[in-house]
């Protein structure tokens, strides 16, 4: 691992100054440089009071690991086609099941439906962005039109369906994964 590097890109990162660094960590500037550099090496205990300094933990330091995806793209998504209920469901986050959540969007054909989803334990949120769908949560069903949202535990029989003649799409998300 280049130390040198690591310091300067956590130094640069948190907008600090080779001065900053140095006054922070009670070494002079010139030390600062000749460390990014790889000119010297610290001692074990500089190196950590400047891991300090530079507001993270030695495993972090030390970490040769890719940072987490931030930004996903399209060519990420994942779709499935359900043809007998007449949507789409495309899973925006890869891998989703392994997260907190699970973001997707789906797409209603007009008169098609989700899956039933039997009683469990989850919380789910729904924004409809085009169209109007039904959602029908244990005995009782409500509109929700374009623009508007619903949220409920998943301790009832759920489902959406579109009543229209016009396709619909809802984002909808559940935590933790469902889908």
């Amino acid at each position: 691992m280049d130390i040198g590097h690591r310091m300067k890109e956590l130094r640069i990162q948190y907008g600090l100054t080779q001065q900053e660094l140095a006054d922070r960590s009670e070494l002079s500037k010139g030390f600062i440089s000749q460390l990014e550099r790889n000119l010297t090496s610290p001692s074990v205990g500089t190196l950590l009071d400047i891991i300090q300094c530079l507001g993270t933990t030695p495993a972090e330091f030390f970490t040769d690991s890719e940072p987490e995806q931030i930004v996903f793209k399209q060519e990420d998504c994942f779709i499935k086609e359900n043809e007998e209920l007449h949507h789409t469901i495309k899973w925006l986050i890869p891998n989703a099941q392994k997260n907190a959540m699970e973001p997707v969007l789906m797409t209603l054909a007009p008169h098609g439906v989700s899956e039933m989803q039997l009683p469990h334990e989850a919380e789910e949120f729904g924004y409809v962005l085009k169209g109007s769908i039904r959602l029908c949560y244990g005995p009782r069903s409500f509109t929700v039109k374009q623009g508007e949202s619903f949220y409920f535990d998943s301790g009832k029989k759920h489902y959406i369906e579109n009543c229209g003649s016009r396709e619909a799409t809802v984002l909808w998300v559940s935590t933790p994964p469902s889908f």
